[in-house]
């Protein structure tokens, strides 16, 4: 800016010359220039009152369009955010295959403590141990007058004990909100469930995370967000699982058995519509895992996936099937099962040192016998039979949406002699799962298909490769069908609804030192319903079963497990829509044909 002086020299010498006041030039100009900053002043103040406006209006502005966004919402409380790392505490629900709730998360509090800012800590510990009578006073005591500044009380409250604590009055004793897992049907279907528990804790929420079966399987999956709160739906019915566990624990009890497993499957889709072991637990305070003793006896152990046992005689079907697959033999063929028969140095023999003399194969199935199926596995060949019991899904775990049934692994012999074979071909040799079994009997059930069992639900048949031909399958079960009604499984008819099924009755092994118990057993009932077109495959299986009404105690599974499956099938068909028939059924129907070879 060029500044004008204030008495310029030529202006000064003019004044002079004409005799004027040189100062008056001066005050001339100093008025001039103090008008032209007051005229600049007053522009910068009415441009900084224009902008200010400005953003007066525009503020107002906002402010007024948000009450009016406000006005037209629906209305809803507020909700503060907390800092920090978020917990994510919400998982999704599970419900059966009719939408029924097996498991949803409930809003609840916390109970934590900060000492230092308690008044009465020895009447807090006093009372907090009457309201919850799982904690130590002695214990909340030395936490509260210790060093600690903040101690957890109690991760979840009830709605009743979170009023006993808040009216104690103490300042020191705080509530945090968070969501638990809850499983309306208590115990019904807990080692399917197997529960939850919390992960990442903080004061005011927690991570809801799977602990076992199917919450553990599953759990990225629950708790992700993308699924928008959509439940996961299960194969399982609750109503056929309630009445299902029902009569097991019943006939557990009645039979004096230790513990009880059953599987029921649809044999066209592989859906687990039932899968019960007892005894068993409630997931909503489950227990924590032994550290001691056998893991077998605990509650948490689920016999019908993880535990692996000889099955006895049920394995006969698959023997006798495979034969009239290959062509070796018709269900008429005759076998001769007289003594002696030996394999590999030692002698095969009958229970209770029975003599059936000459056997149709249909009546080495209805009899059970040890030493007609022992022959037919010879004229199978262990290399084929090796190859059929796979295909079965006998030498893997199955593959199951459950975190226990990578623990299921078939227990197979070391090596595959002729022995093993024979003793194989009637369930001895070879530990598998009541799961296996299903699968192995669904592949007779539904004609001939290998099936996956599986928890989710299924739109439709899901059909794997081809293991029996359906000639076979037939007439295998028209032998389980005349198992009911002509042999050892006589009490397991159910009328109106065509059981067939086998029995099993195997010596329970030693612990230790080898060998077998001689009054242990695991006694089962491998069933299958209707068997004029079979739906459904129903394994019952009972550990150390005794039953006392006669004379002497009696261990087999006709007289244990095979009562337990007929009172259950009786109580469960019609909650599967399964409508009575009481025709002849399958057993009197005509033959199917079936070509040997010589």
């Amino acid at each position: 800016m060029t500044r004008i002086p204030l008495r310029p020299l030529a202006r000064i010498l003019d004044a002079r010359e004409k005799g004027e006041n040189p100062d008056a030039i001066e005050r001339e100009n100093r008025r001039l220039r103090h008008e032209d900053m007051r005229d600049r002043a007053r522009i910068r103040a009415e441009g900084r009152l224009l902008v200010l406006g400005v953003m007066f209006f525009c503020a107002f502005g906002l402010v007024g369009a948000r009450m009016g966004m406000l006005a037209a919402s629906e209305p809803e409380e507020p909700r503060a955010q907390a800092t920090g790392a978020s917990i994510i505490a919400t998982r999704a629900d599970i419900v059966d295959r009719h939408g029924r709730i097996l498991a949803k998360n409930m809003e609840t509090h916390s109970l934590y403590a900060h000492p230092h800012q308690m008044i009465e800590p020895e009447r807090a510990a006093a009372e907090l141990a009457r309201i919850f009578p799982d904690l130590s006073q002695e214990r909340l005591l030395k936490d509260f007058t210790g060093k600690r500044t903040f101690v957890w009380v109690k991760r979840k409250l009830s709605p009743e004990q979170m009023q006993a604590v808040h009216d104690l009055g103490e300042p020191g004793l705080l509530f945090g909100p968070r969501e638990m897992r809850l499983y309306p049907n208590g115990s019904v279907a807990a080692h399917i469930l197997g529960g939850a528990g919390y992960g990442i804790e903080g004061v005011h929420s927690a991570e809801v995370v799977g602990r076992a079966g199917i919450e553990r399987y599953f759990d990225e999956e629950l708790r992700d967000p993308a699924r928008e709160g959509a439940p996961l739906e299960l194969a399982l019915d609750l109503t056929v699982q309630a009445a299902t566990e029902r009569v097991l624990e019943a006939g557990m009890s009645l039979m004096n058995a230790k513990g009880a497993a059953s599987v029921l499957m649809d044999v066209h889709t592989g859906e687990v519509i039932s899968l019960v072991s007892l005894p068993d637990f409630d997931p909503n305070s489950r227990p924590t895992a032994p550290v001691s003793g056998r893991p077998g006896d605990s509650p948490l152990f689920n016999r019908a996936v993880q535990g692996v046992y000889e099955l006895g005689s049920t394995f006969k079907i698959f023997a006798a099937a495979q034969a009239m697959d290959l062509g070796l033999v018709a269900p008429d063929t005759i076998i001769d099962t007289r003594p002696p028969f030996r394999v590999g140095g030692h002698g095969i023999g009958e229970f209770e040192g029975k003599n059936y003399g000459d056997l149709s194969v249909a009546d080495i199935i209805i009899k059970s016998s040890n030493r007609g199926t022992g022959k037919l596995a010879l004229a199978i060949g262990s290399e084929r039979q090796q190859t059929f019991l796979k295909k079965l899904g006998f030498f893997d775990p199955i593959p199951f949406e459950m975190v226990e049934a990578s623990g299921g692994k078939p227990l197979l012999p070391a090596r595959w002699t002729d022995l093993s074979s024979v003793t194989i071909s009637y369930g001895h040799g070879l530990s598998s799962s009541p799961l296996h079994l299903a699968a192995g009997y669904a592949a007779i059930a539904n004609g001939g298909f290998a099936v996956k069992p599986t928890l989710l639900r299924q739109d439709g048949p899901q059909r794997g490769e081809r293991v029996l031909g359906a000639q076979a399958a037939k007439a295998a079960q028209r032998m389980l069908r005349e198992v009911v009604t002509e042999g050892t499984a006589s009490m397991g008819d159910v009328p109106g609804y065509h059981v067939g099924g086998k029995t099993g009755t195997a010596d329970k092994p030693r612990e230790t030192g080898g060998g077998y118990y001689p009054d242990k057993v695991i006694a089962t009932f491998a069933t299958m319903f209707p068997a004029t077109d079979p739906r459904y495959v129903l394994i019952v299986t009972l550990d150390e079963p005794v039953e006392t009404s006669g004379e002497k105690p009696r261990r087999t599974a006709g007289w244990t497990a095979v009562p337990v499956a007929a009172e259950m099938i009786a109580r469960i068909a019609p909650l599967l829509d399964l409508r009575p028939d009481y025709g002849p059924g399958l057993a009197a129907q005509p033959e199917a044909v079936v070509l040997t070879s010589n």
